[in-house]
C-alpha cells in the first residue's frame, strides 16, 4: 500500500488494519512496513549491480590505526591513515592491509558518496514525490542501503579484491618458483655446506661431488665478547675441513648470521690462501627438510641441524632434486603466501614444480621418491616399485627394461617413460627426452643423413643437423613437425639440461661494504625475490637492496616479472644508499 504512492489518505488509518496480537500499534505497523521494503530493495540484483558498480568505481579504501592497536615494530605504518580508490588500488596492498587488519592493527573501510546511490534508489522506487507516503519509502530507502546493501557489497567486494590479489600473488609466487627450481647446477663440484647462527653456531658439513655426505662439525664464532684467539681457531677448523676434502665451494645459507659468515669465510679465504670460492644460497624450508620423515630417512644418523646444512649443499650442485623434497610454499619467494589460500597455492606449486622437474627430465637410477612423484603420471605405488628394484637389482639399463619388469604399467609407461632418463645404459637414445614411440623417427633421420645412434651428440651429426631442412623430412619420415623438432634437438644433445643455459650462480671470494658504495656505482647482483613493486636483489650486503619496477627498464613493463627472474644474475646502479638501517635502493637503467 505504502509503495503503490497514494496521493489521498492517512498512513495511521493505513496501518490500523495490520495491528493484531503481534503488532501491538501504529508504530510496529509502520517499522515493519518500512523493514520489508528494506527488504525488497536490499534483494533486488539490479540495483544491488549498480551499487557495486559504483563503489568499484568511486569508493575509497580507508584504513585507520586501532586505538590499542600494538605494533611494536611499525610494519603497518603505512597504512595507519591511509587511503586509496578502490578501483586503482595493487594487489600486495590488499593483502598487506588484511593482514594488518586480522592482526587488529587497523580497521578498514569503503567511503562512497551516498548521495547518488540514495537518489538512484529513490527515482526507481518513489513514484510519486507529493504522495504521503514518499518519506516513509525514503527512509526504508535509506535504512536498507545502510544496514542490508552497503555492508553485503562492500564485503563482496572486499572479497572480490582478496581473490584478485590472491591470484596475483600465487602466479608470481609460482613464477618466482619455477626461476628458483630452475636454477643451474654447479655440477662435479666438493662443497662446505655452511649454516649460518649466532648462539646455536653455525652448522657444517662437506659433502662429494656426488652429494655423498662426508663430514661435519660445528663452530661458534659469533657469541658475545668472544676472543680472537676463538674466532682464529674456528677458522683453523675450517680451513683444515677444505684442505682435507679439497672444497671447491662454500656454500652459504642466506638466513640468520648470513653475512657475518661471508665476512668470516672470505677472511679465512684470505688469509690461508684457500683456492676455493663461495657462494649464497637460498635456505629457505631447509629447517622444514630437515625434519621431514624424507630427511630422516636419508640421514637417521645425523642430527636435524646438519642434515639442514647437507641440504643447503646439495641446493648448490642440484637445486631442482633437493628444492622437491620441500613442500612448495615452504620456499620463500613470493610475497604475502601465508595470507593467500593454502588449497589453490598448493595445486599451483604443484603444478610448478612438475612443469619444471618434467622440462629437465628425471634420471631414474639416482632419482629420489620426492622427485618422482612430480613425474607426470607416476603415482606412490609405481615409486615403490621402481626403488625397490633399484635396491634389489641395481641399475636400470634401459626403459625397455622399465616395460619389461612391469615397473610402469602400460598407460604410465606412454604418459611418464618420455621424461624418465637412463645413463650409461644400453640405449643412447634414452637419455633423452624422445619419446619411446618416436624412436623410429630417430633412427629413420640418422639412416637417412648416413649417421648411426653411435654419432648421437657428434660434432659432425650436430653440423649435418643444422645445414639440414626439417620441414622437408616431415613427410618423408611419416610424422609432424612438433615431434621431429623434438627428436632433432635430442640427437644434437642427448644430455640437454635446459638449466646449461642460464646463468651461473656468482662465486665470490670478498665481501662488499656498505661503506664501500657509492651513487652511480656499477654491481652485479642475483634476484633473489621478484614482486609487485620490484624485485630485490643480493650484491653482497646484509640486506638485499631493491629496485623499484620504475627502475627495472627504460620501457614500460607491467609487472617485473616482465623482465626479471629468481636467479637472474644481473648488473645494476647504486641509487640510495640509506647507511642507518643498512639499506640500499638500486637501479637496472645505466644513465649512460
Amino acid at each position: 500500500m505504502i509503495m503503490s504512492c497514494p496521493l489521498n489518505g492517512d498512513i495511521n488509518a493505513m496501518a490500523s488494519k495490520f495491528i493484531d496480537e503481534n503488532v501491538k500499534d501504529l508504530n510496529d505497523a509502520l517499522q515493519g512496513a518500512k523493514y520489508i521494503i528494506a527488504e525488497w530493495i536490499s534483494d533486488n540484483a539490479t540495483y544491488r549491480k549498480y551499487i557495486r558498480n559504483n563503489m568499484y568505481k568511486f569508493g575509497i579504501l580507508e584504513t585507520k590505526i586501532k586505538k590499542n592497536a600494538n605494533d611494536e615494530n611499525k610494519t603497518y605504518e603505512m597504512y595507519y591513515d591511509y587511503n586509496e580508490a578502490v578501483s586503482r588500488i595493487k594487489p600486495h596492498r590488499v593483502l598487506a592491509i588484511n593482514r594488518a587488519e586480522k592482526e587488529n592493527v587497523i580497521s578498514v573501510k569503503i567511503n562512497i558518496d551516498n548521495t547518488k546511490i540514495l537518489e538512484f534508489l529513490e527515482t526507481k522506487n518513489v513514484k510519486n514525490n507529493d504522495s504521503f507516503c514518499a518519506c516513509y519509502i525514503k527512509e526504508a530507502i535509506e535504512d536498507g542501503y545502510k544496514r542490508l546493501i552497503f555492508p553485503s557489497v562492500e564485503r563482496e567486494i572486499r572479497s572480490d579484491l582478496t581473490q584478485k590479489a590472491e591470484e596475483v600473488a600465487i602466479d608470481n609466487f609460482s613464477k618466482n618458483l619455477e626461476a628458483l627450481l630452475l636454477t643451474p647446477p654447479i655440477k662435479e663440484k666438493v662443497i662446505l655446506a655452511f649454516d649460518p647462527g649466532f648462539v646455536n653456531g653455525c652448522k657444517l658439513a662437506v659433502i662429494d661431488k656426488t652429494g655423498k655426505y662426508l663430514d661435519s662439525t660445528v663452530i661458534k664464532p659469533f657469541l658475545n665478547n668472544i676472543s680472537l684467539e676463538k674466532v682464529n681457531n674456528c677458522k683453523l677448523k675450517v680451513a683444515a675441513l677444505i684442505k682435507k676434502y679439497n672444497v671447491d665451494i662454500i656454500a652459504i645459507g642466506n638466513g640468520t648470521a648470513s653475512r657475518e659468515s661471508e665476512k668470516f669465510c672470505a677472511d679465512m679465504i684470505k688469509e690461508f690462501n684457500l683456492p676455493c670460492k663461495y657462494v649464497i644460497v637460498s635456505e629457505a624450508g631447509a629447517s622444514i627438510y630437515s625434519a621431514s620423515k624424507v630427511a630422516i630417512e636419508e640421514f637417521p644418523d645425523l642430527a636435524v641441524e646438519k642434515r639442514s646444512a647437507v641440504s643447503i649443499g646439495r641446493r648448490l650442485q642440484d637445486p631442482l632434486s633437493e628444492l622437491v623434497k620441500v613442500p612448495p610454499e615452504g620456499i620463500g619467494v613470493g610475497l604475502y603466501q601465508h595470507d593467500v589460500q593454502g588449497k589453490k597455492l598448493s595445486e599451483s606449486l604443484d603444478f610448478v614444480v612438475s612443469k619444471a622437474v618434467n622440462s629437465v627430465g628425471v634420471n631414474i637410477n639416482t632419482a629420489s621418491s620426492s622427485l618422482l612423484k612430480y613425474v607426470s603420471g607416476i603415482k606412490k605405488n609405481n615409486i615403490d616399485k621402481i626403488i625397490s628394484y633399484r635396491e634389489k637389482h641395481g641399475k636400470i639399463n634401459s626403459r625397455d627394461e622399465i616395460k619389461k619388469k612391469r615397473l610402469l604399467t602400460d598407460k604410465v609407461f606412454e604418459q611418464a617413460i618420455g621424461f624418465l632418463r637412463i645413463t650409461e645404459g644400453t640405449n643412447i637414445l634414452d637419455t633423452t627426452g624422445i619419446h619411446p614411440e618416436s624412436y623410429n623417427v630417430a633412427l629413420k633421420l640418422l639412416d637417412e643423413l648416413g649417421f648411426g645412434l653411435k654419432d648421437v651428440g657428434t660434432d659432425n651429426l650436430i653440423q649435418r643437423l643444422n645445414e639440414v631442412n626439417i620441414e622437408d623430412y616431415v613427410s618423408k619420415l611419416n610424422t609432424d613437425i612438433y615431434t621431429l623438432e623434438d627428436v632433432v634437438s635430442s640427437l644434437k644433445k642427448p644430455n640437454r639440461d635446459p638449466r646449461d643455459e642460464m646463468p651461473q650462480p656468482i662465486l665470490k671470494s670478498d665481501v662488499l661494504n656498505i661503506d664501500d658504495l657509492k651513487l652511480g656505482m656499477k654491481l652485479q647482483g642475483t634476484v633473489r625475490n621478484v614482486v609487485d613493486f620490484g624485485a630485490f636483489i643480493d650484491i653482497g650486503l646484509h640486506n638485499d637492496g631493491l629496485v623499484h619496477i620504475s627502475k627495472i627498464s627504460k620501457d614500460y613493463i607491467k609487472h617485473p616479472s616482465d623482465v626479471l627472474s629468481v636467479g637472474d644474475i644481473v648488473d645494476c646502479y647504486v641509487e640510495e644508499i640509506f647507511k642507518d638501517k643498512e639499506k640500499v635502493s638500486l637501479s637496472l637503467i645505466s644513465d649512460k
